[in-house]
């Protein structure tokens, strides 16, 4: 992963908390919603949400559940894809290993010779940005649909008002937890990459600044995606036998 590609993703997070800054200057959403964005994004989400939550007995916490799995299974085809690219960087790394001590002394030839082994082997290291990078316009339709739906942000789920505030800072704590997790199962690929290994510690650092200062119902979204994210990771890795194992340890 490039230090353009990290840039990337802290200027589209930062695109995530200016495009939310006051949605409740907007309209509420409903279903004479105009607009490609809010007929097509917002309301949608909006509407997946309570639909779901009646069905489950008016529980708005299990009704942002159902919207995240389907969501999530939407864009399966591109998680499948960067779970791809992460196995073959993984079988590449003895190649970049070498690269990296041979030109040790000359870090752009290094970053050549390493883009000319990627085109040789066919693999794309902004693949794995992809997902990411999608998930961002999610985010912001979540939280317009959360905010302007009065519905879903009045409703309580455990201890939380869902368009609040976690007032504990126990949601962010696990969104920021979980993150790490799904970064360093997919960070295995590619270890000894100093860019890759500091975008797993600054990743949950991002998304915890961001989740203390959003509505829980947000955080409750992205915990449960990186959960199904985890889970979906680990099933892909065992069913090829190729699970991402520690720095010297042994593959199952």
């Amino acid at each position: 992963m490039s230090r353009r590609t990290l840039s990337i993703l802290m200027l589209t997070m930062l695109v995530l908390v200016l495009s939310g800054c006051n949605p409740q200057a907007a309209a509420p959403i409903g279903p004479d919603a105009t607009g490609i964005w809010d007929k097509y994004f917002v309301y949608p989400l909006s509407w997946l949400i309570k639909e779901s939550a009646l069905i489950l007995g008016n529980n708005y916490g299990l009704g942002i559940l159902v919207a995240t799995i389907i969501i999530r299974i939407i864009v399966l085809p591109l998680m499948v894809k960067q779970i791809k690219s992460s196995k073959k960087m993984q079988e590449i790394q003895p190649e970049m290993q070498k690269i990296r001590e041979k030109y040790k002394n000359d870090p752009q030839k290094a970053q050549a010779e390493t883009m000319a082994m990627f085109q040789k082997s066919g693999v794309n290291p902004l693949a794995g940005c992809l997902p990411m990078l999608v998930q961002m316009p999610i985010l912001i339709a979540f939280y317009h649909a959360i905010i302007r739906t009065t519905e879903i942000n009045s409703q309580t789920f455990l201890w939380l008002t869902l368009g609040q505030k976690d007032p504990y800072y126990i949601l962010p704590i696990i969104a920021a937890i979980t993150t790490y997790l799904q970064s360093k199962m997919m960070g295995q690929a590619t270890q000894g990459n100093p860019q890759m290994q500091m975008m797993i510690i600054m990743m949950p650092l991002m998304i915890l600044a961001i989740a203390v200062t959003l509505p829980s119902a947000l955080s409750l979204y992205w915990v449960y995606g990186n959960l199904f994210t985890i889970v979906q990771t680990y099933f892909l890795y065992r069913d090829k036998g190729n699970m991402p194992t520690p720095k010297g340890g042994a593959s199952k």
